[in-house]
């Protein structure tokens, strides 16, 4: 079954008085493309963190976010009460050294004098806190792929869809391609009759005949797109990480579908090339979509 390289994903873990939230996005791309926003106390481990994405998702543009909510009230800056005292004391012995007034508003002046609520705390993260974290990563992660299986399951449906077209297309061209030889050996025929005073012989005419139907036969253009119809359906079974090998499969299939076109000389067939290359057109650009 493949996988899309479509998804998301999303998390929360609470922790303590923290809810740490975790974000997964991706999109189609040739190779992995990783973008990651990380929340400070993390930072630590983005190394790791990076090594479990990259694990998860394989191939794909990747926007990671990890970031931390707190309780309200829990986050806020506090007020050095020890070095309030200080400074009120200290104004209050300048007051009464050099007679300047004590001021009005204590609160105001106490509140903008240097380091009053500047926080000295350093948060240092735990090993009981990173696992709450990795549990998170790791949830989003689980729902991406959720989310990417599900999208895999249709672009399958799709090209199956597609691949049943084609074939389809590829068996409405035997009876045109039969009709062909009749029509081309009657076409030369009448041409000679309309010119009477021209002999030919009839042997050399059936060689030449035969060499150049042979030339416009397209039987083993047809047996090598049978083949790789095939190769197509047994490479969506193989395993979810099959995208590339199925782009390369739709290229081989073009060729011969090509081919087939430039050897149909019949407008019937023609038509059929033509709706064939549409069916083909549309696997080339969902493909580009499969992990």
């Amino acid at each position: 079954m493949i996988q899309s390289m479509t998804g998301y994903g999303k998390a929360v873990v609470t922790y303590n008085e923290k809810k740490i939230n975790v974000e997964v996005k991706s999109l189609n791309s040739k190779q992995l493309d990783l973008q990651t926003r990380i929340a400070p106390l993390y930072r630590e481990k983005e190394m790791d963190i990076r090594q479990m994405v990259a694990k998860a998702v394989e191939r794909g543009k990747v926007d990671f976010a990890i970031w931390i909510e707190k309780e309200a009230g829990t986050d806020a800056t506090p007020i050095n009460g020890a070095l309030v005292e200080n400074y009120y004391r200290q104004l209050k012995d300048i007051s009464a050294k050099t007679g300047i007034p004590e001021p009005q508003d204590w609160y105001s002046v106490l509140m903008r004098m240097p380091d009053v609520t500047t926080r000295t705390d350093v948060e240092v993260l735990s090993d009981e806190e990173w696992d709450a974290a990795r549990k998170a990563i790791l949830l989003a992660l689980a729902q991406l792929q959720e989310f990417r299986m599900q999208e895999g399951a249709a672009l399958q449906k799709k090209f199956t869809e597609k691949i049943d077209n084609i074939a389809a297309l590829l068996e409405s061209i035997e009876p045109f391609e039969k009709q062909r030889v009749e029509k081309i050996r009657a076409r030369i025929v009448d041409g000679l009759k309309a010119i009477p005073e021209v002999e030919y012989d009839k042997n050399r005419l059936e060689q030449e005949l035969i060499y150049y139907i042979e030339k416009l036969d397209i039987s083993e253009e047809k047996q090598r797109l049978a083949n790789h119809l095939k190769y197509f359906r047994e490479t969506m079974e193989e395993g979810h990480s099959q995208g590339k090998k199925l782009g390369f499969i739709a290229q081989e299939m073009g060729r011969e579908i090509n081919t087939t076109g430039s050897k149909s000389n019949q407008a019937e067939m023609q038509n059929i090339v033509v709706k064939m290359k549409d069916e083909l057109e549309q696997i080339k650009e969902q493909v580009l979509n499969a992990l």
